[in-house]
């Protein structure tokens, strides 16, 4: 069966921002904020999780209907504080030419409401290769750091957004070479993120203090070597990184 690619386009959600403060509180407690980032909706992380977690749901068409196709489900990855896992339920949407599906609530597997699906779907799956999840220092680190620059300097934090873009590389190049070693002593540095369809693992940059990220380097895997060409800021790092699986705060705390 083919799904909308996007949750909004799949079901209507009313009252959209209460329905992920109710979900917030029914998971296992946990940091769903932008710290450093506005955001239209509150929980933001969480609000983006959701949505691309139904993506690659879709994606897999791990999405349950119940007997008679009334009623659908898919697991958010997410877990109470006893560690039982969290569904989305949706009903079909009797409002003509609108999204196929209604929102009904978040329940937890044994909720009597889940009872209508045979079985219940699956936790989206985002690689088979676990390597990917670590980075081989024996590999060469590619950087494009004159792109970086062009075009992330907005994002860098202030005084450094606003240096001659020459001084600025070498700043850097600097936070460049102490990420690559402080990620050989430790391979918990790398964190991964899933985006457009691969893993890929993100390094931070430090600039002003050795303990505190400023930048998270964005690192792709190639056969041979590592490129990275990018940047993002601690709140778009993490948003990304959240999909995969809650971050390890050692550097990452936006």
């Amino acid at each position: 069966m083919t799904w909308a690619n996007e949750l909004f386009d799949f079901a209507f959600i009313p009252e959209t921002d209460n329905r992920f403060a109710e979900l917030a509180a029914e998971a296992e407690p946990e940091d769903w904020e932008y710290h450093n980032t506005t955001s239209e909706h509150p929980h933001p992380v969480l609000f983006n999780y959701v949505r691309y977690t139904y993506r690659r749901i879709a994606e897999e068409n791990k999405i349950a209907l119940s007997e008679d196709g009334q009623f659908a489900c898919f697991n958010t990855g997410l877990v109470t504080e006893s560690q039982e896992p969290i569904y989305a339920s949706f009903e079909t949407n009797r409002r003509e030419a609108v999204q196929p599906w209604y929102f009904k609530g978040w329940f937890r597997r044994g909720r009597w409401e889940l009872n209508k699906f045979p079985e219940l779907p699956d936790l989206a799956h985002y690689f088979d290769d676990p390597s990917c999840l670590v980075f081989d220092h024996r590999k060469e680190l590619r950087v494009n750091v004159e792109h970086i620059i062009e075009e992330n300097k907005v994002r860098f934090p202030e005084p450094y957004r606003n240096m001659d873009n020459f001084v600025l590389q070498t700043f850097l190049k600097g936070a460049i070479d102490n990420a690559k070693e402080r990620v050989r002593r430790s391979y918990k540095t790398a964190i991964p993120q899933y985006f457009r369809g691969q893993a890929q693992l993100l390094l931070p940059l430090c600039f002003g203090h050795a303990q505190r990220a400023d930048l998270a380097l964005v690192v792709e895997r190639h056969s041979t070597f590592y490129r990275a060409s990018t940047c993002l800021t601690l709140d778009m790092a993490y948003n990304n990184a959240r999909q995969l699986a809650k971050p390890e705060r050692e550097w990452l705390q936006p």
